[in-house]
């Protein structure tokens, strides 16, 4: 009994591990394909003011503009800043668990 506690106890403590690296690169392509498609639904869509709200990003993301070249540049900008912020979500959480697992 005192080897199955201790298995499981490993278990547990491998299981609540995020991958920091995996986490950061599916969160910012994820993030990007996103940005991505709302820019090219609202190009295709079409009309007088195409996006006014979206345009706004253009004031973080230099070069982007709600057009189909700025989909591809808001990719860019959206898989690096949300890669890079959840890679460090994902770091800080298993900082967190370390501690927590003492």
């Amino acid at each position: 009994m005192l080897e199955r506690d201790a298995i499981v106890e490993a278990l547990q403590t491998r299981v609540v591990r995020v991958n920091a690296l995996a986490f950061a690169l599916a969160s910012g392509f994820v993030a990007g394909l996103g940005l991505f498609a709302a820019t090219d639904y609202l190009v295709v869509k079409g009309g007088p003011v195409v996006g006014p709200h979206l345009a706004l990003l253009g004031q973080f993301f230099v070069g982007y503009h709600v057009t189909l070249w700025g989909s591809v540049v808001g990719f860019a900008y959206a898989s690096v800043t949300v890669g890079l912020a959840a890679y460090v979500v994902a770091r800080l959480y298993n900082w967190v668990a370390r501690l927590r697992e003492r």
